[in-house]
């Protein structure tokens, strides 16, 4: 028996791919991406449901940015009473498309399912009442003996400056950091994380608070992070063999190209050396 969670509408698209009929909602994924998805789509018909979400997840590994994909491995993983897993497909929907309500109400059913009611709180607060999932939201606060809109006074409560400023002050854990690696900071106390997976550079501010600083198509597994005087952040763009440049206003362009797997940057009195994996060579690159 089939379960109700698999998105019916790509399946009449990935139908139609695999006739060949063009869908231009798919124009921007890759034919690797699309083949796994398909693939995917006829282990679910047959009832292989492990080896489905081996394929969607592949699916997902050759574009990660790939949603429809993300959502059908995330409703096979929680089927197969994978609930870590299923909310960790369901995390990198919302990193990547914020406003998929019906993928914000599963990440806080299963953090609900998995005894963090406080995660699954925060997600209900990002889901507005007024659409179709808000219902379904109310009851599952509801569950939890809150509502939303204490669940939102919780959340924007302002912390005492103690509370804010422990992880400075002390020992500690920054958490949910899918897949860290180069780190820097600024002189106001910000720090900056890579996540080689989502390919975006997250913000973690003083009290704690995080956010995405910056997630763009030209970011592709980055790792090494520094920051110049004037604000601007450099990215060691593993997967795309270059040095990426993000400006104070977000702008983001290639710096350095030809840099086999970069890894490791350096800034110091104008220079940026940048180690280089791929050719067994530390290159070093003068600012302007």
């Amino acid at each position: 028996m089939k379960f109700s969670n698999i998105k019916r509408t790509f399946i009449i698209c990935a139908t139609l791919l695999l006739v060949g009929a063009s869908v231009p909602a798919f124009a921007d994924l890759t034919t690797d991406a699309k083949i796994e998805y398909n693939r995917g789509i006829e282990y679910y018909k047959t009832g292989s449901y492990e080896q489905a979400a081996e394929a969607f997840k592949k699916a997902t590994e050759l574009d990660p940015n790939y949603i429809d994909a993300y959502f059908n491995l995330g409703s096979l993983l929680e089927y197969l009473k994978q609930d870590d897993e299923a909310l960790n497909a369901f995390k990198q929907i919302i990193l990547r498309k914020p406003d998929d309500y019906e993928s914000v109400y599963k990440a806080a059913e299963l953090s609900k399912k998995l005894g963090n009611y406080d995660k699954a709180k925060m997600y209900l607060t990002l889901i507005p009442t007024d659409y179709l999932i808000g219902q379904r939201a109310k009851e599952l606060a509801q569950s939890m003996n809150t509502d939303l809109p204490t669940a939102k006074a919780e959340q924007t409560e302002p912390k005492s400056f103690s509370q804010a400023n422990e992880m400075n002050d002390s020992n500690g854990v920054y958490n949910d950091i899918s897949s860290p690696t180069g780190i820097t900071t600024d002189s106001s106390g910000n720090l900056y994380v890579a996540t080689f997976a989502d390919n975006a550079i997250y913000k973690i501010a003083p009290n704690n608070q995080k956010m995405i600083y910056v997630k763009n198509p030209k970011i592709n597994g980055p790792i090494g992070l520094a920051r110049d005087n004037s604000g601007n952040l450099y990215i060691a763009n593993y997967n795309k063999n270059n040095v990426l440049k993000v400006d104070t206003s977000g702008n983001v362009t290639e710096l350095i190209n030809n840099v086999q797997n970069p890894y490791c940057l350096y800034l110091t009195d104008g220079l940026l050396f940048v180690s280089s994996q791929g050719s067994n060579q530390v290159i070093r690159y003068k600012l302007k």
